[in-house]
């Protein structure tokens, strides 16, 4: 199962469609452009040692709970999401917004409101994930990730399915607006 359906898995779709204000179909279509952008943004990010070493410190702020068990969406703190759809994406947001809200019935600001929803929940994911790959059971975290080869990018890379992202189409889209992303 790919990054982006193990996520989606773990949303409450009609939970989700309610808090957007569309329908189940419209929500899950809209949260499929936007995952990949959000872990390729963090990929991105993760492509730099200092980035790297933001975005590590970010997971370990993060609890694996959001995640475990299924999410409630009532539990995901949209202000925290904000913060880190910012982080990721910095003076890019607004293009990103602009272009996954181009991509099919999705509109921008269907996409500018999901952000930040779905920013804490693919934190949380990542956290678990990389705490698992370190071997660690806590919920957080407990080493630094290497800035080269086998670190938090490698982690990214894998998730994404690769160097290329595993994004297709969306990831030749974003490539150039998130370039080496922010640090």
């Amino acid at each position: 199962m790919s990054a982006i359906d193990d996520i989606l898995a773990q949303i409450p779709l009609a939970q989700l469609a309610g808090q957007l204000g569309v329908d189940e179909q419209t929500a899950e279509q809209a949260t499929r452009a936007a995952l990949p952008a959000l872990l390729g943004g963090m990929q991105a990010n993760a492509q730099d040692p200092g980035g790297a070493r933001s975005l590590f410190e970010a997971l370990g702020q993060h609890s694996t709970g959001l995640v475990e068990g299924g999410v409630d969406l009532d539990q995901v703190d949209t202000d925290d999401g904000s913060k880190i759809v910012n982080h990721v994406f910095g003076d890019q947001q607004a293009e990103v917004v602009n272009t996954l809200g181009g991509l099919g019935s999705v509109g921008k600001g269907l996409i500018a409101k999901l952000l930040p929803l779905l920013a804490p929940i693919v934190m949380s994911y990542l956290a678990k994930k990389l705490g698992a790959k370190l071997g660690g059971n806590s919920e957080e975290p407990q080493q630094q990730p290497q800035a080269q080869g086998g670190g938090l990018g490698d982690l990214l890379g894998g998730l994404l399915g690769g160097s290329g992202g595993g994004l297709g189409g969306l990831g030749d889209l974003l490539g150039g607006l998130l370039g080496g992303g922010r640090k």
